[in-house]
């Protein structure tokens, strides 16, 4: 892991740091959220051999997703302000055999692009990715914009980006709403946000979808 800058944004890195080693087992990933992991890194170009930065990447849980799409000659970036989180993907990274990730500890509303792709290529990536993606994170971070900023800079010209997040349910299934909104507050996330506007604002060739009664929100498209 690789120190780059370690300032806060709204949610307390310490909340994240005392919950990683219980994240997955707590976060609804099974029931709910890896709906929109899957449609989203499905909604990627990957292809073998790509770079896919994953932007507060956490625990890792969307490793698995991305290796089955760049195979051993790819490679993930997993970047994220956590210190224990980014140890809990390492350990999950290690589990697997998955020798074709790094790791950047760095807060993606600080950090400067040129130094993020600095760390990057001294661990033997590529200063730009062939694409990058957020899921569920943007609506952490204050300002989310300069999260997206990073995000686009850190994307090759011809690379694809994915926003997936969360907004209060479209369907009107009894309790839903109130239940999302309750997971949004305990996680810190802002279900207000609606962070994927940035890409609908800023790429070419936008592609929508939705899952869990359009509680999450999934949009790719091309800087």
């Amino acid at each position: 892991m690789i120190p780059v800058a370690k300032k806060r944004t709204k949610i307390s890195t310490e909340k994240y740091s005392s919950f990683a080693p219980f994240y997955d087992l707590l976060s609804g990933e099974l029931p709910v959220y890896r709906a929109g992991r899957v449609l989203g890194i499905r909604s990627l170009d990957l292809s073998p051999g790509h770079q896919v930065l994953d932007l507060a990447c956490g625990t890792g849980l969307n490793f698995a997703h991305l290796i089955d799409r760049i195979g051993p000659t790819g490679t993930i970036i997993g970047i994220d302000r956590s210190a224990e989180m980014l140890a809990q993907a390492r350990r999950k990274a290690d589990r697997h055999g998955w020798a074709n990730i790094i790791l950047v500890e760095a807060d993606a509303t600080t950090s400067s692009t040129a130094s993020l792709s600095a760390s990057i290529t001294s661990h033997g990536g590529k200063a730009l990715s062939d694409a990058t993606l957020a899921t569920y994170a943007l609506s952490l971070m204050t300002p989310w914009e300069a999260a997206w900023e990073t995000m686009k800079g850190l994307t090759g010209p011809s690379g694809s980006i994915c926003v997936v997040d969360m907004q209060e349910p479209t369907t009107r299934i009894p309790g839903m709403t109130a239940l999302a909104r309750l997971a949004c507050r305990l996680g810190g996330a802002d279900i207000t946000a609606h962070p994927w506007q940035g890409l609908e604002r800023d790429c070419a060739h936008v592609a929508r979808a939705s899952a869990r009664g359009g509680h999450l929100q999934i949009r790719t498209g091309r800087p």
